[in-house]
């Protein structure tokens, strides 16, 4: 992946502001200030409070900038020592350095520490990476840090940016009391901004220089099924240009297919080892579909390495390079798939996008530093239909693939990309679009369970669980990312979830990656599943295994959207009543249709077996908060059917 832009709101977050020495050993002025500033009171949880966060990033007229960051951070809890360090990013490919660093510690009894070179840690800004040219350089006070402590560091860099934009965002999760930044230009240069998460601030501008300011800042709290914090924080997205020389800008989608499309088409020619690899792998496919994905199997099996060189990690390396030493990241994946296909007679492009988040590219400001991922579209005649196929408006049918994702089958794609914003990059005929949404009967979990219940409550299980779509993609991630112990631990914690005390005799997957599937075989008993109840009632549940799919929505209110996946799911369990015993009393079925999905369950007696059967169609949608009163009933009612007892009683 393009590792320097994961996480890019959290690096320019440490950015700050230019007018404070470094010199000295001495706790800075602007340092005592912000660790004499009274903050509100939070919920006990928040574990730190953010009291000056201020960037002034200086632009030379060749666009070199340097850039003076200062922050301030005070401990609220003993997990807030985790915020007592310094961070800060550099490419040493576009001449980037960290020229000075320091950092100040204040104990809550006025004593304080200082931090300079001795303290400093310099590594590579991803640990898998082969090969990079992206950095970091650290301090951390984290061991020296207590609660009330407040931890503030200034640093000096310089860079040389690949294009003439940047993005601030104003907080990460923490509360900030102040966040600002400043962008300072040569003379005839303009800047202008794009606001998100919040009500458009315009800067503040005086001569050439350009601040946008946020205050009082609350802490942005986590939530189960939200966006990223990314996506949640307010940021400003800033580019800026000298109107007398002229530069390379993004003004629209386009300029970003272009530009794209430069660095990576010459990277994606096939030589003649890839044309007969590509010609061997395809001998036996009838169909373009089954070209598709026998090259795109053979690229996901490459080991993935980064090596991030050159135009700051952004340029693929050559097809013939990654082909030959067997391994890339996903930029190199996705151009040796494009120079396979190539090879038999199928056009490919590259496609840049956001991989984690598919709320957060969005299309008012034109730039590549929305994306962190590449993978592929393939350009597909009608013979070939897969719920990954859209409809580009230039350039037809294409077929959506994500090269990186061993879990992911050829005509379906990731949960976190599907719906998202991302740009086709076919220079003129490029374009950002949505990412194709595949049907919840796509993605479906079938469970059959056999059950056996006795007269002294104990019951012996069997589930069958048959996967499709993401829903195998995902079981398969678990089962290829774990070990074999580690994996069958895991089933077993999630059957006693609803089966306390389970013994399992059997549990047994298998996975048909290229058919798209996963299968999951169970056989467990249980004693005292039912409870006894003055030796003439039984009661139990009969959903004796959690469904899998749940959102826990549990609390009265809600800050954030809910993102929810689309996913369907069907089960049908057949209890065995024990002899001498009749169902007393039943839940009511229930039949639930709403905007985010459809819900049944009903109950059957026959032929000396209970019949339970549960159904859920859950639609892939982000649920804005107002919502989530209605959203968070619909999923209520759901858990309540399922927690609901059977009760037998005794002839």
């Amino acid at each position: 992946m393009f590792y320097r832009l994961i996480g890019f709101c959290f690096m320019l977050a440490l950015l700050s502001a230019p007018t404070y020495a470094l010199g000295g050993d001495e706790v800075p002025a602007w340092l005592k200030q912000a660790a004499a500033a009274s903050a509100p009171t939070y919920k006990k949880d928040v574990p730190a409070v953010v009291l000056n966060d201020e960037s002034n990033v200086i632009v030379g007229d060749d666009g070199r900038i340097t850039t003076v960051t200062t922050y301030a951070v005070r401990v609220l809890t003993r997990e807030g020592r985790a915020s007592a360090s310094a961070v800060e990013h550099y490419e040493t490919d576009t001449g980037g350095k960290v020229r000075e660093m320091r950092a100040w510690l204040i104990h809550p009894d006025g004593s304080t520490k200082k931090y300079g070179k001795d303290e400093t840690i310099d590594v590579a800004a991803s640990l898998d990476d082969l090969y990079s040219e992206s950095r970091l350089k650290s301090i951390s006070a984290v061991d020296d840090a207590e609660v009330g402590a407040v931890f503030g560091y200034q640093t000096t860099t310089e860079d040389h940016p690949l294009f003439p934009q940047t993005v601030w965002a104003f907080q990460g999760r923490l509360p900030s009391l102040v966040s600002r930044f400043t962008l300072t230009l040569p003379a005839g240069w303009r800047a202008s901004s794009v606001t998100f998460n919040t009500a458009k601030i315009e800067p503040a501008v005086s001569g050439t220089s350009y601040t946008w300011e946020m205050r009082n800042l609350s802490p942005i709290e986590p939530e189960p099924s939200s966006p990223s914090v990314l996506t949640l924080a307010p940021h400003v997205a800033v580019s800026y240009v000298s109107s007398v020389a002229g530069g390379r800008t993004f003004d629209k989608w386009l300029d970003v297919s272009r530009w794209y499309t430069e660095l990576a088409d010459p990277q994606a020619a096939p030589d003649d080892a890839i044309a007969t690899k590509a010609r061997e792998l395809t001998a036996n496919a009838k169909t373009e579909m089954e070209k598709i994905q026998a090259i795109g199997r053979y690229v996901q099996n490459l080991q993935y390495v980064s090596i991030q060189i050159g135009i700051g990690g952004y340029r693929p390396h050559a097809a013939t390079s990654v082909f030959a030493k067997q391994y890339g990241d996903c930029k190199d994946k996705a151009n040796l798939m494009r120079a396979m296909l190539r090879a038999v007679k199928l056009t490919a492009y590259p496609v840049l996008i956001y991989a984690g988040d598919r709320t957060h590219v969005r299309e008012e400001w034109a730039s590549p530093m929305q994306f962190n991922h590449c993978i592929v579209a393939v350009k597909v005649s009608d013979e070939t239909q897969a719920a990954s196929v859209i409809q580009h408006p230039t350039l037809g049918r294409l077929l959506i693939f994500d090269a990186t994702d061993e879990s992911t089958s050829v005509g379906d794609l990731p949960d976190h990309e599907q719906g998202s914003f991302a740009l086709v990059a076919a220079g003129e005929t490029g374009a950002l679009i949505r990412m194709p949404v595949t049907e919840p009967d796509g993605n479906r979990l079938d469970r059959q369970v056999e059950m056996s219940l006795a007269e002294d409550g104990s019951i012996a299980a069997t589930v069958h669980e048959r996967m499709i779509g993401q829903s195998a993609a995902n079981a398969r991630r678990d089962f290829k990312g774990l070990s074999r112990a580690q994996y069958t631990k895991a089933i077993e914690d999630w059957v006693s979830l609803g089966a306390t005390g389970a013994k399992f005799n059997k549990i047994e997957p298998a996975d048909s990656r290229d058919a798209g599937r996963f299968a999951l075989d169970v056989e467990f008993t249980v004693d005292r599943y039912a409870q006894s109840m003055q030796d003439r009632l039984l009661v139990f549940k009969p959903a004796v295994v959690s469904r899998g799919m749940v959102v826990s929505l549990t609390e009265p209110t809600r800050t954030h959207p809910v993102v929810l996946k689309s996913r369907a799911y069907t089960e049908t369990t057949h209890i065995k009543l024990p002899a001498g015993f009749d169902v007393d009393e039943m839940p009511d079925a229930l039949k639930l249709d709403s905007a985010f999905g459809n819900y049944s369950a009903t109950y059957e007696v026959k032929d000396g077996q209970l019949v339970f059967t549960r159904s859920l169609v859950q639609r892939q949608a982000t649920i804005p908060a107002e919502q989530y009163d209605q959203l968070r009933k619909f999923f209520g009612r759901i858990r309540a059917t399922e927690e609901s007892p059977v009760v037998l009683a005794r002839k």
